[in-house]
């Protein structure tokens, strides 16, 4: 199947190296202490941040940080086929652990001690890329919450099809069965906090594809900046002189 036409175009129009449509809003969920929601093209994910409260089960309670936890989940109407997910399957709980661990990279838990953290991110449309959205919506709502960050945390992928360097996969170029990098880093720092591959790749083309998806994660991270920045404005407007 040809995934990018001698024109240069995908299967949806976009060029190799052009991410799909971003759009963030916060304050999705009213109860959560921070929430937000953020999509990808047709990924649509919300994510809603509780904590630091006190931990429920003390067995669990960290005496120098906070305990970070979090919860992946995908709407059943979330996808084409209509299959109903055991709670707590493999996929999930992979995930749930990626953004876990993604998420602890930034928050600063030592500030925290004997607290717990919960974050919970749920699918609402899947087209490729969920991790991804899932890791930026936690962000937004982590930062909406008031928890303190080293720096926001963007995540976004890359993929090699048709010898081509592809940005942002959707979900047939995703599951067309080529290599996809997923990146996730800290722009401020410069630093990587997820590099997740599936399949193999050479050397030189591997260094291609991790760029230009770090390329990825550093716009949507001017973006979340440009989002919480209007938020806040708003924020002060309505509470008036």
């Amino acid at each position: 199947m040809e995934f990018v036409s001698p024109e240069g175009l995908r299967l949806d129009g976009r060029r190799p190296m052009e991410m799909r449509q971003i759009r963030g809003e916060i304050g999705a969920v009213a109860k959560a202490d921070g929430s937000a929601f953020f999509e990808m093209g047709n990924t649509k994910v919300i994510a809603a941040v509780y904590g630091p409260r006190e931990v429920e089960n003390r067995s669990q309670q960290i005496s120098d940080q906070a305990l970070v936890r979090c919860e992946y989940t995908m709407a059943n109407f979330s996808t084409g086929d209509r299959v109903r997910k055991p709670k707590g399957d493999r996929r999930s709980t992979e995930i749930s652990l990626v953004i876990r661990q993604t998420m602890e990279a930034c928050i600063l838990t030592h500030l925290m001690p004997r607290s717990q953290i919960d974050i919970f991110v749920q699918v609402l449309q899947a087209d490729g890329g969920t991790r991804s959205a899932c890791i930026n919506a936690a962000t937004l709502a982590l930062a909406d919450a008031g928890i303190p960050m080293r720096d926001l945390v963007t995540s976004c992928s890359a993929g090699y099809l048709n010898s081509t360097p592809l940005l942002d996969l959707n979900y047939v170029e995703d599951s067309a069965g080529g290599p996809d990098v997923t990146v996730g880093i800290l722009p401020k720092l410069d630093k990587v906090t997820l590099l997740q591959m599936d399949a193999k790749l050479p050397m030189d083309i591997f260094e291609n594809v991790m760029q230009l998806a770090i390329e990825g994660c550093k716009a949507i991270a001017n973006y979340i900046r440009e989002l919480l920045l209007e938020n806040t404005k708003q924020l002060e407007y309505r509470r008036g002189p």
